[in-house]
């Protein structure tokens, strides 16, 4: 597998809060010279970028993050607003308090509802799996498949614990044939990459991809 290769799978990111203008531009100038997947960036910068960059770009955006407790409306509006803003793909965080009282129903109208707010573009829906019991996690892959999410996507990277391996099996045998996976949080060397994307998972998120790859994109890695 060349570098580019897992590079296209890769959702370039950078989303502390202290991230700045001129590291934003450093992120989405990587990103075009590496060709990654998209950049995911915070809510915030998505129209700037947007006007920066137009379409030489995929911009990713997430709602409700990290912590996914606003209210339903409170995304639903984040998330058409994104997209007025130049978003092609939202990465929203399902409310984990209705996960551990059981409400899956709660959740799966409000992943619809995000999801019909973001139209034909992408929804990833970010579970928070570290917090989650696999009965859960199982709930959780129904919640996302029912409500037509694009995506199920590990961890925000903000949690007490990111991707494994263990999860991304767990979803394999219980999300629909329509629904991808995405691995995020905690992913810092080429032998995980390689291992999720050979695990079916469709993207990565990966703040260390681009500078263990960008040297290597032609090369066997």
């Amino acid at each position: 597998m060349k570098g580019s290769e897992i590079l296209a799978h890769v959702d370039h990111t950078l989303l502390k809060p202290t991230a700045t203008w001129e590291q934003i531009k450093e992120l989405c100038q990587e990103a075009m010279d590496c060709k990654t997947a998209s950049v995911c960036i915070p809510a915030s910068y998505v129209a700037s970028v947007h006007k920066e960059y137009g379409d030489k770009i995929n911009i990713c955006t997430v709602i409700g993050f990290p912590l996914g407790y606003d209210s339903r409306e409170a995304k639903i509006t984040a998330a058409e607003q994104a997209v007025k803003d130049g978003a092609k793909e939202v990465d929203m965080v399902i409310n984990i308090t209705d996960a551990k009282n059981g409400d899956f129903d709660k959740i799966t109208e409000e992943i619809a509802d995000i999801k019909k707010a973001v139209g034909d573009n992408i929804l990833k829906v970010i579970i928070e799996a570290c917090y989650l019991t696999d009965e859960e996690k199982k709930a959780l892959c129904k919640c996302v498949t029912d409500a037509k999410a694009d995506f199920i996507k590990t961890s925000t990277g903000f949690g007490t614990g990111g991707a494994t391996h263990e999860d991304i099996k767990l979803f394999a045998a219980h999300i629909g044939p329509n629904v991808k996976m995405k691995a995020a949080g905690g992913i810092r060397t080429l032998e995980d990459m390689k291992q999720y994307l050979e695990e079916g998972c469709e993207r990565i998120g990966a703040s260390a991809a681009v500078g263990l790859l960008k040297d290597k994109m032609d090369s066997e890695v």
